[in-house]
């Protein structure tokens, strides 16, 4: 079989691929957030590390299958989420800043007003904020005592969660894939390598950087007593562009939105690297040898995480299982809006200092209503994604979607119905995992190389828009005046 970890922003999961590119066994478990202050959200780096051994031994366990008889393993990962940790020890000076973090939002607004916008999204495809990893590396380095002049002195490496992992998992390898490395703002797509300027701008030492390979192909292979065998790491891939292949959106003009904790959505363009007029994102979405491709993306910040709150935060219900049922339940053109700004404003609006807001409430709200308007946020923050797509000459056609929230047939029939393009559901949903296990299995040959992995994909349902025009600009209109209402940049 194939191993995949797929290391996730609230869980961590090991998954076993058999040579048909199908999942045999999955084992999961939940991964705590802390939230120190307002606006900080920090993981346990050893925390994610046991995750990631227990998970691993309990699919291994589940299947019979000895460490020496896997074939390969692929890491996919929650991007940009920072750890830093010593050389020597390979302990984390600090625990895991998270990609929802926003501590850094006033550095960020610094090197804005400094004029350094443009030539960071020149070079790097993105904007200058906290999402991304730069300036979570120099707030660790500028907190912890000693922190900087160690690094300097080439004692201290810094990572991604994929990298932190193979260094982990390979006993002391230091290295990154270059989807991950392309959501640091220290990344030069053109060249794709690191960038001087940028580490300048940024005021990251060099030295902490890991080596960048491509996302495929034997990356190191598995301390024997970490894992109880030498396994190649044969791919490691951010999540979204690992979904991006696990929906087999490996050509120009295909496009996958993920819905998690937050939602992802990823354009394909080729070897075109795209410049947004739209405040979308330039990323990469694949390196393997001569094969690159690029991506705008757009990121939605809370998506599923609005229902876990409504779920964990407010208690207004149990189960993720009751949502499709309750949002059935709900007047499907009611007033109630959620302008789900908990940790400030994605694309297209990039507000770090936006709050979450729910509007239109009346005596007789209900809870469906706050469930209906939760899912058609994520609705609404895809078309908002969509339309600033077409403005920058790349519309979508259709759409592929996976994720948690996409086992709803209601959400996935209100997402058709809100961007007006048909939506497609693959029979197996859990794409992130599957990517990366494609990618891994592809590399050592036991799945079809990667011009031929689009064969492993399969259509479980396309769903049509059918709600009418006048009903979806009325549903349009409600959402777009409780944006500008939560928004604190004009």
């Amino acid at each position: 079989m194939i191993l995949t970890v797929d290391q996730g922003t609230t869980s961590t999961r090991a998954l076993a691929v058999s040579y048909d590119g199908r999942i045999r066994a999955t084992a999961q478990r939940a991964l705590p957030q802390s939230f120190p202050q307002p606006g900080w959200v920090e993981h346990d780096p050893d925390e994610i590390w046991n995750a990631v051994v227990a998970t691993i031994g309990q699919v291994l366990a589940d299947t019979g299958t000895a460490p020496k008889d896997v074939a390969a393993i692929g890491v996919t990962n929650q991007r940009e989420t920072t750890v830093i940790w010593e050389r020597k020890t390979g302990a984390a000076i600090h625990p895991a800043i998270v990609w929802q973090d926003r501590r850094t939002a006033e550095t960020c607004a610094a090197l804005r007003g400094q004029g350094k916008s443009t030539l960071v999204r020149e070079l790097t495809g993105l904007e200058i904020d906290p999402y991304f990893s730069a300036t979570k590396i120099a707030w660790i380095l500028d907190k912890i005592p000693g922190a900087r002049a160690r690094a300097e002195r080439g004692e201290l490496a810094f990572g991604t969660i994929d990298s932190f992992l193979i260094w982990r998992l390979t006993g002391g390898l230091h290295r990154t894939d270059a989807t991950n490395a392309s959501r640091t703002l220290l990344f030069d797509l053109q060249t794709r390598g690191w960038s001087t300027p940028l580490a300048e701008i940024f005021r990251v030492p060099m030295s902490l950087l890991p080596e960048i390979v491509d996302c495929a192909g034997v990356i190191g292979t598995t301390d024997a007593s970490v894992f109880g065998a030498a396994v190649p790491i044969a791919a490691a891939i951010g999540d979204q562009q690992s979904a991006a292949v696990g929906q087999a959106c490996l050509t120009a003009g295909s496009a996958k939105c993920t819905y998690g904790t937050g939602a992802f959505m990823l354009s394909n363009t080729g070897r075109s690297i795209p410049m947004s007029k739209h405040r979308l994102l330039a990323t990469l979405a694949l390196q393997v040898g001569d094969h690159v491709s690029y991506a705008l993306e757009g990121s939605i910040f809370v998506a599923g995480a609005a229902l876990q709150w409504l779920r964990d935060g407010l208690g207004v219900f149990d189960s993720n299982a009751a949502i499709d049922g309750l949002a059935r339940q709900a007047d499907p053109d009611g007033a109630v809006q959620m302008a789900p700004a908990f940790v400030g404003l994605g694309a297209p609006w990039w507000d770090s200092d936006a709050r979450g807001a729910i509007f239109g409430l009346t005596r007789d709200t209900s809870i469906p209503d706050l469930v209906r308007a939760a899912l058609d946020a994520a609705c609404h923050q895809t078309a908002d994604l969509l339309n600033a797509m077409a403005a920058d000459g790349a519309p979508v056609a259709s759409l592929r979607v996976d994720g948690g929230m996409t086992t709803s047939d209601w959400f996935v029939q209100r997402l058709a119905d809100i961007i007006d393009i048909p939506v497609e559901r693959p029979t197996e949903t859990e794409t992130t995992a599957l990517g990366a296990a494609w990618l891994a299995g592809s590399a050592v040959g036991k799945l079809p190389p990667l011009n031929e992995l689009h064969q492993l994909w399969k259509l479980d349902r396309r769903f049509e828009p059918q709600m009418t025009n006048d009903r979806r600009q009325t549903h349009r209109a409600a959402w777009l005046k409780a944006i500008d209402r939560v928004k604190t940049t004009r």
